[in-house]
């Protein structure tokens, strides 16, 4: 028989039990958010120049999705689809300009996540806006105005701005770390976005000579005629874009190219550290670890830099994630997955209710291994910006072989590009006799994407 003593102890620690208990059962969730980094530019890949060891880690210790898209390739819009799990044509955040009274709306996943008892982080790039104040759903908030800045930039911590020293890839690691380190009663969501690759491309100090004497060798897509491409060819108001090395004409230089593989060294860097907090407290094993890009980036293919156009180097984005609880390490999946499953796919984890807004999909059974039932088809779309006159609005049907590209407001101008036998979208094979079932099929996929996805 217990004495008083011994039923009173037992009483006032039967919470804190409860509570570990609770954390224990539901997961952590760490999702870092780079920008403008293409789905190719990895070591684990094979690519010849970059190195990204601790990326490559979560590789090797869970699933790399080879065939991960966002559907629309655009800051803004697809942010506010990796937060909501929605379309963009339904969530509202069409281009990069004033989305602050929209972003404060928005029912993101961490919002729900804070409902149902997690405690929550945002650290860096917003960029549904310029605005840097904190938006809903979030116990701690570091972030900055628009595209922010590379070295000393003033960011708005909890709602107050601050001015501070040091490289922002680093900063913004620093804070995703303090958080992660800090004593958690609850189960805790951190969102990494950081600013990088993005231009102006500006690498940390000691990454600057990083790949020096590297040689950049071009896609032949970069020669493209652009036969084919009427969106392409038509004139647009802005003065043609200049000769880089290797190119026929457009996209970025040698050193841009070199100086985002630059940048990419101190995000890696930041993500070990992260997997060492992690480990130092003793949460790694139970911590979901999701590693993503906003969208892909022309490196000269198609004469084309940037992002914006519907090409695979544009959509295609890397994704990782590592969760040994249901992910076998040293996993590929060649699922056609997207940005917009990222929203259900958190909820699920954290045992949260499913949002009815939500048009993505959970990617828990492809950690488990089952791709049964799984899509053969996505819509991808972009809404015309005129500060970006270069690409035409577009909406696009991708299955596993083949792309229908339809341009709202050019006339004879749609592609239909079969992947499978032409995977740099070299020839246009919409006037082909042999392709027009295929275009048939797409078509009218496309208009059922059209009936089920509104506002």
């Amino acid at each position: 028989m217990l004495t008083r003593r011994q039923a009173l102890g037992s009483l006032l620690a039967a919470p804190a039990a409860l509570q570990a208990q609770a954390r224990a059962a539901k997961p952590n969730i760490v999702f870092v958010l780079i920008d403008d980094m293409r789905w190719d530019c990895l070591s684990i890949l094979g690519h010849p120049i970059v190195k990204t060891p601790n990326i490559d880690r979560l590789a090797k210790e869970g699933v790399l999705f080879s065939n991960a898209f966002v559907t629309t390739p655009l800051c803004s819009p697809a942010r506010g689809s990796f937060l909501t799990g929605r379309y963009v044509r339904s969530h509202g955040v069409k281009d990069n300009t004033d989305n602050n009274e929209l972003s404060h709306k928005l029912i993101t996943w961490p919002r729900l996540l804070q409902d149902s008892g997690y405690e929550t982080a945002y650290v860096g790039k917003w960029h549904m806006g310029n605005e840097d104040m904190p938006r809903p759903g979030f116990d701690r908030w570091v972030s900055f105005r628009g595209q922010g800045v590379f070295n000393d930039p003033p960011l708005n911590i909890d709602g107050e701005r601050v001015q501070k020293k040091g490289y922002i890839t680093d900063l913004l690691s620093d804070y995703a770390v303090e958080f992660i380190e800090k004593p958690h009663t609850k189960p805790f969501a951190v969102y990494l976005a950081h600013k990088a690759v993005h231009g102006p491309f500006t690498p940390a100090e000691r990454h600057a000579q990083a790949y020096a004497n590297a040689k950049i060798e071009r896609a032949a897509s970069a020669q493209d005629t652009l036969e084919g491409k009427p969106m392409l060819q038509r004139p647009y108001n802005q003065p043609p874009p200049k000769k880089a090395p290797g190119q026929r004409v457009g996209g970025p230089t040698d050193d841009v190219i070199k100086d985002q593989m630059r940048c990419l060294l101190s995000i890696d860097e930041g993500l070990g550290r992260i997997l060492q907090a992690l480990e130092k407290t003793k949460a790694l094993d139970n911590t979901l670890v999701l590693f993503t890009s906003d969208n892909g980036y022309f490196w000269g293919e198609h004469r084309l830099g940037d992002k914006r156009a519907a090409y695979e180097e544009s959509i295609r984005i890397p994704m990782v994630a590592r969760f040994p609880k249901l992910i076998k390490p040293g996993r590929r999946a060649g699922e056609m997955v997207l940005n917009i499953d990222i929203a259900p796919t958190m909820l699920e984890m954290a045992g949260a209710k499913p949002h009815p807004q939500v048009q993505g999909r959970s990617l828990v059974p492809l950690f488990k291994g089952n791709a049964k039932n799984w899509r053969r088809s996505f819509l991808c779309e972009y809404f015309y910006e005129k500060q970006f006159p270069r690409i035409a609005a577009w909406e696009a049907v991708r299955t596993e072989r083949w792309k229908y590209i339809h341009y709202f407001d050019l006339s004879n101008a749609d592609e239909l590009y079969d992947l499978k036998a032409d995977p740099m979208e070299m020839k246009n094979v919409i006037g082909e006799s042999g392709a027009q079932k295929e275009l048939e099929g797409l078509k009218k996929e496309l208009e059922r994407y059209r009936q089920e996805i509104r506002a």
